[in-house]
C-alpha cells in the first residue's frame, strides 16, 4: 500500500478499551475509520474531534445482515481490524452449551464472517491488512479460561491458514496477543458462569484475580495500539504480535510446555 494515501480502517468494538484505541491512533495518524459499533451514541464526542474522518456504522457482529450493510456502508477498506469482544470466566463444566456458542460467535464467527465480506476488495486491490485482535489466551489458557481461550485460540488458527491464503495475493494478516491492559476486560461487563464449589481454587481463583486487576493492569491500550501501527510499517511484518511483558512470558511458557511434551512423545514413539 502507498504509505502516503490516507488508510480508511473499519474497526470493530471501536468506542472503548483497544477498538478505541486503535480508532485514536488511525485518526492521529490522518487515516480515516469507520467504527463499528453496538451504540453508536457512545462515539458522539469522537465525532466531533475528527470530523468526516471518522464515519460510525451500528453492528452487531452476530448480526450476518448488519454485517454486510457495514461493509457495504464502509466502501473502501484498507485496514479490517475485529476487535469486539468481551470477558468470560468459568471452569469448563460450568459454561452452559449458550454461553460458549455466544462466545465462539461473537469472536470467532463475527471475525471470520468480517473477514470474508472485506476479501474480495482486497484481492481485487492487492492489498489490505486484517487484524485480528486475539489475546495471550490464543496461545496459553488456563483455569476458568476455557471458552474465551477457544474462541481466540479458534481464530488464531484459521488467521494462521488466512495468512498463507492471502499473502501471495497481497494481503498482510496480523494476530494480536495483548496480555494485561487497562481496558474494560476485567470491569464490570466482564462475564462470570455459574459456579461449582469443587473449582473454587482452580476457575474461582481466576475469577477473583480478573476482578482485582480492573483499573491496575500494566498495559497501556494507547502503547498497544502504537505498537501495532509500527507493526504494520515493517518491511517484514510479524505474523503474531504479544503485547506486554506477561504475554511474551505466558507463551514462552506454553511453547517451553509443549516442546517438553513433544520430547515425552518422541521418547514413547520410535517409528
Amino acid at each position: 500500500m502507498n504509505t502516503e494515501m490516507k488508510r480508511r480502517w473499519l474497526i470493530t468494538g471501536a468506542n472503548s478499551g483497544f477498538g478505541a484505541a486503535f480508532t485514536r491512533a488511525a485518526l492521529d495518524a490522518e487515516d480515516e475509520v469507520v467504527a463499528a459499533v453496538r451504540r453508536p451514541e457512545t462515539m458522539a464526542a469522537l465525532s466531533g474531534e475528527y470530523g468526516d474522518r471518522l464515519t460510525v456504522v451500528d453492528l452487531d457482529v452476530r448480526d450476518a445482515v448488519a454485517c454486510a450493510r457495514a461493509v457495504e456502508a464502509a466502501g473502501r477498506i484498507d485496514v479490517l481490524v475485529n476487535n469486539a469482544g468481551f470477558g468470560i470466566v468459568g471452569a469448563v463444566e460450568e459454561t452452559t452449551e449458550e454461553e460458549l456458542r455466544e462466545t465462539l460467535e461473537v469472536m470467532f464467527h463475527g471475525p471470520l464472517r468480517l473477514t470474508r465480506l472485506v476479501l474480495p476488495q482486497m484481492r481485487e486491490r492487492g492489498s489490505g491488512t486484517i487484524i485480528q485482535v486475539s489475546s495471550m489466551g490464543g496461545l496459553s489458557s488456563f483455569a476458568g479460561a476455557g471458552a474465551y481461550c477457544a474462541a481466540k485460540g479458534a481464530l488464531e488458527q484459521a488467521s494462521e491458514a488466512l495468512a498463507q491464503e492471502v499473502g501471495p495475493l497481497g494481503i498482510g494478516v496480523l494476530i494480536v496477543e495483548p496480555g494485561a491492559y487497562r481496558t474494560g476486560f476485567a470491569g464490570p461487563a466482564l462475564r462470570f458462569t455459574a459456579t461449582i464449589a469443587d473449582y473454587a481454587e482452580t476457575a474461582g481463583q481466576t475469577q477473583t484475580n480478573l476482578a482485582a486487576s480492573h483499573g491496575t493492569q500494566p498495559g497501556d491500550p494507547d502503547q498497544a495500539a502504537a505498537a501495532v501501527l509500527a507493526a504494520m510499517a515493517l518491511q517484514d511484518p510479524p505474523l503474531r504480535l504479544a503485547l506486554g511483558q506477561d504475554a511474551v512470558g505466558a507463551i514462552r511458557a506454553k511453547l517451553a510446555a509443549v516442546a517438553h511434551d513433544l520430547d515425552t512423545a518422541e521418547r514413547l514413539v520410535t517409528t
